[in-house]
């Protein structure tokens, strides 16, 4: 079985917008396909706002997921945990993307992310264990 790894919005964006300056690592990073990706219906609205630009982008991101590119995770069970995330993390501030990556990750015993945020070298799973970013930065 491949890692699990949960996916935050910049990657995303950066794959799917060709003049994004990560837009090569993000393409060799997702189509390496050396894990199972995991994301958020929270990360999948803000990647399709930011994509908004172009609404082609938009539409080729979401064909790409539901082709189960990536795991959607639901996290409408996670919202006391998520409400505690981001009133823990509130001097950063942590939003609610961000909240609900975490959460899903503790529920589903995740530690791998990807991600351009340097906020998940902050956030902590349960409190103490670290987030690894799988992302090249």
């Amino acid at each position: 079985m491949k890692n699990r790894v949960a996916v935050d919005t910049g990657p995303l964006v950066a794959l799917f917008d060709h003049s994004d300056a990560d837009h090569h690592k993000a393409r060799d990073f997702f189509f390496r396909l050396e894990f199972d990706g995991v994301v958020t219906t929270a990360v999948i609205t803000e990647v399709t706002h930011l994509l908004g630009f172009d609404p082609r982008a938009a539409v080729e991101f979401l064909q790409w997921l539901k082709r189960e590119a990536l795991r959607i995770e639901d996290v409408s069970g996670d919202m006391d945990r998520i409400v505690e995330l981001m009133t823990k993390y509130a001097d950063l501030p942590m939003d609610f993307a961000d909240a609900t990556i975490v959460a899903a990750c503790e529920r589903l015993h995740i530690r791998d992310v990807a991600s351009l945020d340097s906020d998940f070298a902050i956030y902590r799973l349960h409190g103490r264990q670290h987030f690894h970013n799988r992302f090249p930065l």
